[in-house]
């Protein structure tokens, strides 16, 4: 790892780094990436979006509010529910990971319940969790995701409650992205936070864009992650501890 000499810190010097967050969510990331020195490529995996019916979202979050244990599966989950109604309740209440912990702080939870191992397997190990069979848990965040959570907390015997307060969508990429990726040096890397993201980049982006794509180091936030990122063609794949940014950024640090 390279370090400015004037500040004794870690540097990116000019190194290319890929931002997949989902549209508009990687503004801090940029700015990191530009402090210490890297060159910033936004190319977002996702598009967020509300769901079409925001009155049916509303009376299954607000019946959510009223369960045993309410999981708040993303800080995107927390943002979109607090559109719908105050995240106020009486249930425990529990969080993925950190970022989603702070956003649920931002909005008046802050007894929260978060795993040291910022996943579904984490989750999954929190004591609040290991004796729910009858107990009502609700499950807030979109469809399609955190797959594991619902077959193991139905395994458990849990009375599940799924409320889809958004919804995700492959991002709209144009010639700029394509661009940007075919011209990518074999040192840049991609952080990559979601299994869906990258399913999705890897069937949107064209050939001369892909190769580069693959060719760079992927900085993934799980184990999980890092076994989908070789399965689509990574051959150089870090993991780092978390999706915070914190932590894709020092995976991006480590490599310079």
């Amino acid at each position: 790892m390279r370090r400015s000499a004037e500040t004794g810190r870690p540097r990116l010097h000019g190194r290319c780094v890929v931002l997949t967050r989902p549209v508009g969510g990687a503004g801090a990331l940029v700015r990191s990436v530009r402090a210490a020195g890297g060159v910033p490529i936004v190319v977002p995996g996702l598009a967020l979006r509300a769901v079409p019916d925001a009155a049916v979202a509303h009376a299954a979050l607000l019946a959510a509010l009223g369960d045993d244990c309410v999981l708040f599966t993303s800080p995107a989950a927390v943002r979109f529910a607090a559109r719908l109604a105050p995240l106020r309740t009486r249930a425990k209440v529990l969080a993925v990971g950190q970022g989603t912990a702070r956003a649920l702080a931002r909005h008046g939870l802050r007894e929260v319940l978060l795993p040291s191992r910022q996943d579904s397997e984490g989750v999954l190990a929190l004591p609040a969790l290991a004796a729910v069979r009858g107990r009502r848990v609700a499950l807030v965040g979109a469809a399609g995701g955190r797959g594991m959570l619902q077959a193991e907390l139905a395994a458990r015997g849990a009375l599940l409650r799924e409320v889809h307060v958004y919804r995700r969508m492959p991002a709209r990429l144009d010639r700029r992205h394509f661009a940007a990726l075919s011209r990518l040096p074999r040192s840049a890397c991609v952080l990559l936070s979601s299994t869906e993201a990258l399913r999705n980049l890897r069937g949107q982006l064209p050939a001369p864009a892909l190769a580069p794509w693959l060719a760079a180091t992927a900085v993934v936030s799980s184990g999980r992650l890092a076994v989908a990122a070789r399965e689509a063609g990574f051959t150089r794949v870090r993991v780092v501890a978390s999706a915070l940014s914190a932590d894709l950024l020092a995976g991006a640090l480590a490599l310079a």
